[in-house]
């Protein structure tokens, strides 16, 4: 049978709308996996149903991670924040890691994933680091911008089976201090943490780039995606 993948919905805050990136989608779809874009509700119940009936997660982009769920005072430079989804997806992650279902976060769902489990993020990179990368990139981009080392002995390794590949980049925030929950699996030139994944568990894993806009060039980005359902 063919495993389905519930997918969180990105949220239009103007046209009070779901919508969903197609790559996240295609990507899953290129492997077999069949994508369900969940609603956004923080009712357990309809959240208990989804959670035993897919497979596993994919933690998506979207808006900022509110800073209150890191313990930290909002500040001017931090983006719109969505408490539902928060909710939501705080529910799903607890969950999926109480159940060892696999979950892959991405961007945003890195960075949720680290704040879901007391680590904390920069609110906006330009503000509070100082780099010579830009983590914001111009189209088109399925093209790597930069590279990060991926260490040796982790999940994350054993999938790509190599220890520096090149990512795309477009976000403007990032984890900070690591959650003792995870282990940092890749870190970019800068020091930049950009994959985690919990040890204890069978896939519970982040990363900081967008494998749903190069899975069809990039390998590294097929190999992970092909681990992650292979994991369901």
């Amino acid at each position: 049978m063919r495993k389905i993948v519930g997918l969180i919905p990105l949220y239009d805050d103007e046209r009070e709308s779901y919508w969903m990136i197609p790559g996240y989608m295609k990507m899953l779809e290129a492997v077999d996996a069949i994508p369900l874009m969940l609603p956004l509700t923080d009712n357990h119940d309809e959240l208990d149903y989804f959670v035993e009936t897919c497979g596993g997660f994919v933690l998506t982009g979207g808006h900022d991670v509110a800073p209150e769920l890191y313990n930290a005072v909002r500040q001017p430079y931090c983006g719109t924040s969505c408490k539902l989804r928060d909710e939501m997806e705080r529910y799903i992650l607890k969950k999926s890691v109480e159940l060892d279902k696999p979950v892959l976060g991405i961007c945003r769902g890195v960075q949720f994933m680290n704040a879901c489990f007391g680590g904390t993020l920069y609110q906006d990179l330009d503000k509070e680091f100082n780099s010579s990368i830009d983590h914001h990139m111009t189209p088109p981009y399925d093209r790597a911008v930069h590279e990060v080392d991926i260490h040796k002995g982790s999940l994350l390794f054993s999938i790509l089976g190599k220890e520096k590949i090149g990512v795309n980049s477009y976000h403007h925030q990032a984890i900070k201090d690591l959650s003792p929950e995870f282990a940092n699996s890749a870190i970019s030139e800068d020091g930049i943490v950009e994959g985690i994944e919990m040890p204890s568990k069978r896939f519970i894993v982040g990363v900081q780039w967008h494998p749903e806009l190069t899975y069809l060039r990039d390998e590294n980005s097929q190999k992970l995606i092909k681990a992650f359902v292979d994991a369901i």
